[in-house]
């Protein structure tokens, strides 16, 4: 399986990456490739909200999502890779969903599986809510194949989540995929 990771944090070497890491080991340890795309390091404007693609492309913009659009639909899976920035996914990381507009059908049709991994400082219950129940609609929308979440609360720096269990559930998680 080819799977792909939208990795949104404009902190490559922070806790997110952790899991990350933990993540790629595990599913490449099952056998399957794994590119992880770096979206904060891109060259990605907003949507405008044109339509011009008419839903299904090609976008009017020219800039890294061209690129990052093929590897997404050339993969099996997605995993969304982002710390939580007041209770959502970075800029960074809905910049790229934003543009996933103009090739929804294909997105859609291509029913991929997907994942989550995120931290947060915050340890609270509660901390994830807003951003799985965000999740919880890409996958409903998207036609996508939830095969897992990884939350580390707790997490605020990359040390924190290296002592915290969450790198371990993130490297089953990869391993897991069938």
């Amino acid at each position: 399986m080819r799977i792909l990771v939208l990795q949104g944090s404009p902190n490559v070497k922070g806790s997110t990456s952790v899991l990350v890491r933990e993540f790629a080991r595990g599913a490449r340890e099952a056998g399957h490739s794994v590119d992880v795309a770096d979206v904060a390091a891109l060259d990605i404007a907003p949507c405008t909200g044109c339509v011009a693609c008419g839903y299904e492309g090609p976008c009017v913009q020219t800039d890294d999502m061209d690129a990052l659009r093929a590897k997404i639909l050339s993969a099996d899976m997605l995993v969304l890779a982002t710390p939580l920035y007041y209770y959502g996914m970075t800029a960074q990381l809905k910049t790229v969903i934003d543009r996933f507009c103009s090739a929804n059908s294909r997105i859609t049709g291509k029913r991929l599986r997907s994942a989550l991994l995120a931290v947060a400082w915050n340890a609270d219950g509660w901390t994830f809510d807003a951003l799985e129940a965000h999740y919880d609609t890409l996958v409903r929308y998207l036609s996508l194949r939830d095969c897992g979440r990884v939350l580390g609360r707790g997490c605020g720096t990359p040390a924190m989540t290296r002592r915290s269990g969450y790198p371990e559930e993130a490297y089953r998680l990869g391993r897991s995929l069938a």
